[in-house]
């Protein structure tokens, strides 16, 4: 099901590979009109990209589909009087500009915040960088994995003999996103009630440091330098992930009553007292000394057997899973996180992806259409910015969509 909370907003989407096409989907998914805006002939180049070599070949590649269902695509070839045409008509109609160039690309091509206001000064414009617009980095170019190293992400994850690591996943690409996408938000506010435009400046360097919570909190307060401590949380003990019988069992025993809860149900009340474990700051002191008594007794049964245990104490705990394992869990099937869309080329049918991770008014939201083919909404976008057949047609044939 989708949902209408922007409904009636149109936004381009400019974006390429994952960040800002991140951003792009989350608000498809809150219900507003994506028109992605792409290079002809090749489009955004995650269309290139994932794991299916056959599905990139097709312009539909695995990355693509993540990020982009609910979108329609259009085409425009900038470097064309053409192209420029129908950019300015694209943006008089819009409400959102998104885009995640280099800065200073979409000026160089004659679309400058100064010029974008000329168009529409009701426009809402969101770059997305590594490193924002302005400052000594802010030309320089940056995946994820760059991010992750310059913002101390990768020097606190792993332990003392891993890190630095690189998170298993993009985290920097999504952060930055999602700050894009509710810094769009916000702005839509203000649009809606005073008609005044935005300029968004969304840095993935800052998204990510601002994202590290406490862990950057220690250092600004106390001048400590974080150091990577594994599966171990700094704040508390026992907080992490221990061995078990079958499986590693997550458990986050943060309070006082929860650590003597965890004894009682590992039936070792005896560490409720020991004086190595009394006190909060006692057990993150000790707490090598104290995982090991821990999984003296967790090794006696399996993490699902544990969980089941733990399962209504108070005691926050859960098995360690594969992403395989959490996809096909109860929970996220009564959630209706993974939505099954259309497939357009490729062997099958449909596609799995997934829907916005908020429920609206009780319902899950997920994308109202499939992923879009390359250029596959162009002659009818521009029908509907006012261009007639004959101009389509002409565009077509200068190659400027």
């Amino acid at each position: 099901m989708t949902t209408d909370l922007l409904e009636g907003v149109r936004v381009l989407d400019m974006t390429n590979v994952l960040a800002g096409p991140f951003a792009g989907y989350q608000l498809a998914l809150l219900g507003a009109d994506v028109v992605k805006v792409e290079t002809t002939g090749s489009g955004d180049l995650a269309r290139q990209l994932g794991a299916d070599p056959d599905l990139s070949a097709e312009y539909m590649g695995v990355s693509f589909l993540a990020q982009n269902s609910g979108k329609r695509s259009v085409t425009v070839n900038l470097k064309t009087a053409g192209g420029k045409e129908v950019f300015e008509r694209l943006l008089a109609e819009a409400d959102v500009l998104l885009e995640n160039f280099r800065p200073g690309v979409l000026e160089r091509l004659g679309f400058g915040w100064e010029r974008l206001q000329e168009i529409n000064p009701r426009l809402i414009y969101c770059a997305v960088s590594g490193f924002g617009a302005t400052g000594p980095l802010s030309g320089r170019p940056a995946y994820d994995q760059v991010i992750q190293g310059m913002s101390g992400i990768m020097s606190v994850t792993g332990d003392a003999e891993s890190a630095p690591l690189r998170v298993g996943y993009p985290v920097c690409d999504s952060f930055g996103g999602l700050a894009a996408a509710m810094a769009v938000c916000a702005a839509i506010v203000r649009q809606r009630r005073t008609g005044r435009g935005a300029y968004l400046d969304t840095s993935m360097l800052d998204a990510a440091l601002t994202s590290m919570g406490w862990v950057v909190s220690n250092h600004l307060v106390t001048g400590k330098e974080p150091v990577p401590m594994g599966n171990e949380n700094m704040t508390s003990a026992p907080s992490g992930a221990f061995r078990t019988a079958d499986g590693v069992l997550n458990i986050a025993a943060n309070k006082q009553e929860q650590f003597e809860i965890l004894c009682k149900v590992l039936g070792r009340e005896e560490l409720i007292s020991d004086p190595r474990f009394v006190t909060r700051e006692d057990r993150k002191r000790n707490r090598y000394i104290l995982r090991d008594e821990l999984e003296i007794s967790l090794e006696q049964k399996s993490a699902a057997e544990w969980d089941e245990l733990l399962l209504d104490t108070g005691v926050p705990a859960a098995p360690v899973v594969p992403v395989s394992e959490s996809l096909r869990s109860e929970q996220i099937r009564h959630r209706k996180l993974v939505t099954e869309v259309e497939m357009p080329v490729g062997d099958a049918d449909t596609v799995q992806v997934l829907g916005l991770p908020t429920h609206v008014d009780g319902r899950a939201v997920g994308p109202a259409t499939r992923p879009p083919t390359l250029g596959e909404h162009t002659d009818e976008i521009l029908s509907e910015i006012g261009f007639s057949a004959d101009q389509i047609a002409d565009f077509h044939r200068e190659g400027a969509v």
